[in-house]
């Protein structure tokens, strides 16, 4: 059965960010799609140091819920990142976990493939700094070769509580459309894959400057 893990970066575990999820949660049920909702919003998450001890560990040097995440992703068939909007921006703890997420999971001896898993952003405000906020986390997903699922709207909810997401019945129903827009993509890229294969990817070039000219 395919499987799509959902991260709540919100420190509030029942909150605006999960009122979205959960909806997406029950579509993904019916669409007969596994789940796992994972809360990593109130978690000590630091961030990158840029040490690059993972492509010599296979992990990330800091043993916390990423690497738990990391194999998890491994087995998935899409990844979707909900986060509440801080100062037009993703919760601080989404960025550091997204940051050594993906570039742990890139390296040569850690090499979690993540071409071609479909990937989603939801985010919820209760005004403004919702497109930005999209924006950013739709970034992880377009540097990794993730196809992104899309809806009938931005991926947002809007509301200052839990109760106040459930009165915003425009973003439940783009919650719902965009499951069902991922369920979609999973079983036919998994068909794809059967019947051609995977698309071939190039890594010999690489673009840098190291003599400064």
């Amino acid at each position: 059965m395919a499987k799509v893990l959902l991260l709540n970066g919100s420190p509030r575990a029942h909150g605006c960010t999960a009122t979205a999820l959960e909806e997406m949660i029950k579509t993904f049920e019916e669409e007969g799609i596994e789940t796992e909702l994972i809360q990593i919003g109130n978690k000590n998450i630091r961030g990158c140091i840029a040490c690059n001890k993972c492509d010599e560990l296979g992990k990330c040097v800091f043993d916390d819920l990423v690497n738990e995440v990391a194999q998890k992703l491994d087995e998935a068939d899409g990844l979707v990142v909900g986060s509440p909007v801080y100062y037009s921006s993703p919760n601080g703890t989404v960025l550091s976990f997204m940051d050594r997420l993906f570039y742990s999971t890139g390296n040569a001896n850690n090499h979690v493939p993540k071409h071609m898993k479909v990937g989603a952003a939801v985010v919820s405000c209760r005004r403004g700094g919702n497109t930005a906020s999209f924006d950013v986390l739709n970034k992880y997903f377009s540097i990794s070769g993730m196809p992104i699922a899309t809806s009938t709207y931005w991926n947002q909810v809007h509301g200052f509580s839990a109760e106040d997401v459930k009165k915003d019945l425009e973003g439940l129903q783009t919650m719902r459309n965009l499951a069902r827009s991922m369920a979609f993509m999973i079983r036919a890229f998994a068909d794809a894959k059967e019947k051609y294969g995977l698309p071939a990817l190039e890594h010999e070039s690489f673009t840098s400057f190291p003599d400064g000219k």
